[in-house]
């Protein structure tokens, strides 16, 4: 049984839904020519002052994006 994490970000009277973050590095993955299957590892930090997710894939591709 796989189990199912939410978790939401409150900061100065906003929530961000983190799970919207995951989604987005997805589609950047794929949309690179990747196959979600080498997708192995996924890091996220998520800065709530200045509102951007900070992202490394697979240990080594790093990026950044505007929650």
């Amino acid at each position: 049984m796989v189990m199912q994490v939410n978790l939401h970000v409150e900061f100065q009277g906003k929530q961000v839904d983190t799970a919207g973050f995951v989604d987005h590095v997805k589609e950047y993955w794929k949309s690179e020519g990747n196959k979600i299957k080498d997708l192995k590892s996924v890091s996220l930090y998520y800065k709530p002052e200045d509102g951007h997710v900070y992202y490394v894939l697979n240990g080594e591709i790093t990026g950044d994006f505007h929650a």
